[in-house]
């Protein structure tokens, strides 16, 4: 059974070497650089949150920005600021999916 493709990228604030990148808020600068690029487009307040294309998170302890390929069918110019900032920066990009966490046991 094939799989479907993946929908996000995951940069992670590990360069290709194994440094962790710094500063240490590195993830929330990119995103909210990237905050403005959302469905339906920039309204009033969006700098405020964080697009659904572009969110900061940390996953196993590593700082991690998941970018959604929605991005670039948006706006390809945003899609490739942030590729771009993974390349120059030679940080780790895996193109993933993110699992929901599974229900909480009773």
């Amino acid at each position: 059974m094939a799989l479907p493709p993946s929908k996000e990228v995951f940069i992670q604030g590990i360069t290709q070497d194994g440094r962790t990148f710094r500063p240490s808020d590195w993830a929330e600068r990119l995103a909210g650089v990237l905050s403005s690029f959302r469905p339906g487009g920039p309204h009033p307040g969006s700098h405020l949150g964080y697009s659904p294309w572009c969110v900061p998170t940390t996953i196993g302890g590593i700082k991690c920005v998941i970018v959604h390929h929605d991005l670039r069918d948006y706006d390809v110019m945003a899609w490739d600021f942030a590729m771009n900032f993974a390349k120059d920066n030679e940080l780790q990009v895996v193109e993933a999916c993110l699992v929901p966490e599974p229900p909480a046991k009773r």
